[in-house]
């Protein structure tokens, strides 16, 4: 039997960041990117919390290999779902970097 292999390592690394508040822009394509990136992020934590509880082992489990490479298999997960059209988050996160913007001036 293999040890299990801890996979919130990378996931603590990311909630450990410094949490910024967000820049306006006036530029709709850099606020659309800057959106789309945020919601690809969201969606790449909530599908870490997913798998996290799911055990590696078993007849169709990958073992301590899936484990050590779960993380990345998330992430792109998250980019494509977020490329797919993803949850909506993008188009209110758009709104209100743009809004920032607006009311700075």
């Amino acid at each position: 039997m293999s040890p299990a292999v801890d996979t919130t390592i990378g996931m603590t690394a990311l909630r450990t960041q410094p949490i910024t508040a967000p820049h306006g822009t006036t530029d709709p394509v850099v606020a659309r990117k800057t959106a789309q990136e945020f919601e690809g992020m969201f969606v790449t934590q909530m599908l870490g919390e997913m798998f996290s509880g799911i055990s590696t082992d078993g007849p169709f489990g990958g073992g301590p290999g899936e484990a050590m490479f779960r993380s990345l298999m998330v992430d792109e997960y998250g980019k494509q779902f977020e490329a797919q059209g993803g949850l909506g988050l993008a188009d209110s996160v758009q709104r209100e970097l743009l809004k920032i913007q607006e009311g700075s001036h």
